[in-house]
């Protein structure tokens, strides 16, 4: 048994073309859309020789395998290395990389520190904040990640958990870490690791129960820990996954939205005409259209096929989310940003078991931001070039010169 990037080697299956292309190349991570149109085209799955694995991006394969928990398992790792055949970096995560039945548990527990009626409760605060801080950002040269997606993510989501000594470097350079380590030992992954010998346990500190306000989303989880649900270890862990995909993706997903507008002033229009009916969707057509998480890989558990292509049990799967999210065999003019569209089904949160389980809360922090821009806001003007960030699992803006115009 041979492995690449710590994953079983495989051949290619009978049918499924190779195809010499690498995936997490910066200039396919930082324009990647001409890759998602190459990839639909290859069919249902294609072979990388590099990292010997397959690689979807049509939606209806890609909605299969990555909704299937039981043939495409998220426990052995949603990145490259597979956890069945060695140590990962970190403890895995023990609501995103496990399965049924252990799953239910974890993710029972969190969603109930996540109830409807705690992010029903939020929703005025992230309005007060996001009002706030778009106020005091007309009629500025901003950068709209740094002074806007990056600023309003990383005040009001440790607020919500409990924080009680929020950093944002600390906080963006794990997420970094987090969804970089997901890729192969490139130059990305090295560069955000670097940071780990002090982000990891500054973390580590941040989501013990003592460093934690009451009445926050990390209290809640602890007190699944007071019930016997959870252990003490395991509550740490919960509030842990909660830092790792609750502060990047909405940053990101933000950062979308202001370069989808400034690309879409039509949009935006529509958005002002109705701020507070409208925000909601057009934050979902940004994830749709932009993917956060661009790509999450699965593992195949046992012998199967898809699609008429035959695949060995443990075969690693990139799952190309923004490829699915942009298919024009599903999605009617999927190419365009478009705020009245109906996005139910998208893949940008998931799909399955394994739907993101801050979803809600990460919807009412993005219709608060944009609902505060289309009451306050009259355009959103792009000054400067966007820069986009090379990294290994999510599509994020690096900078967006902009202004907001009363």
């Amino acid at each position: 048994m041979t492995l690449t990037e710590g994953h079983l080697t495989i051949d290619p299956p009978a049918g499924v073309p190779v195809w010499n292309v690498d995936p997490y190349a910066p200039d396919i991570q930082t324009d990647p859309i001409p890759f998602f149109a190459d990839l639909r085209a290859k069919g249902p799955f294609a072979y990388l020789p590099k990292y010997s694995m397959l690689i979807c991006g049509g939606y209806e394969v890609t909605k299969e395998v990555f909704s299937d928990h039981e043939r495409f398992v998220s426990s052995r790792g949603v990145g490259l290395q597979d956890f069945s055949m060695g140590e990962p970096w970190r403890p895995p995560s023990i609501v995103l990389e496990v399965d049924p039945p252990d799953h239910n548990r974890t993710r029972r527990a969190i969603m109930r520190a996540l109830s409807p009626k705690v992010v029903a409760d939020l929703k005025p605060l992230f309005k007060a904040d996001a009002d706030a801080l778009v106020a005091s950002l007309i009629g500025r040269d901003i950068d709209g990640v740094a002074d806007l997606a990056e600023v309003f993510p990383c005040t009001v989501f440790p607020k919500a958990v409990g924080l009680k000594n929020p950093d944002r470097k600390m906080l963006l350079s794990y997420g970094l870490m987090v969804f970089n380590a997901l890729g192969p030992d490139n130059a990305q992954r090295q560069a955000a690791m670097a940071n780990a010998p002090v982000v990891g346990p500054w973390i580590a500190e941040q989501c013990l129960r003592e460093n934690l306000t009451e009445g926050g989303i990390g209290a809640a989880i602890y007190a699944s820990a007071d019930d016997g649900v959870l252990t003490e270890d395991e509550a740490g862990m919960l509030v842990r996954s909660l830092l790792s995909a609750g502060v990047d993706t909405t940053v990101t997903a933000v950062g979308s939205a202001l370069w989808s507008f400034a690309k879409a002033p039509e949009q935006f229009a529509v958005l002002r005409d109705d701020p507070q009916g409208r925000a909601l969707a057009a934050f979902e057509e940004t994830i749709r259209y932009t993917s956060p998480v661009n790509a999450f890989c699965r593992t195949t558990n046992v012998d199967t096929e898809v699609a008429g292509v035959s695949i060995a049990a443990g075969t690693k799967i990139l799952c190309v989310l923004g490829a699915a999210n942009l298919d024009d065999a599903h999605w009617l003019e999927a190419d365009r940003f478009d705020i009245s569209r109906r996005t139910i089904g998208h893949l940008g949160l998931g799909a399955g078991v394994h739907t993101c389980v801050g979803q809600n809360i990460a919807r009412a922090e993005g219709q608060a931001v944009l609902q505060a821009l289309g009451e306050q806001v009259s355009a959103i003007k792009q000054t400067g070039p966007a820069v986009w960030r090379a990294n290994n699992a999510i599509r994020a803006l690096d900078s967006l010169p902009l202004r907001l115009e009363a």
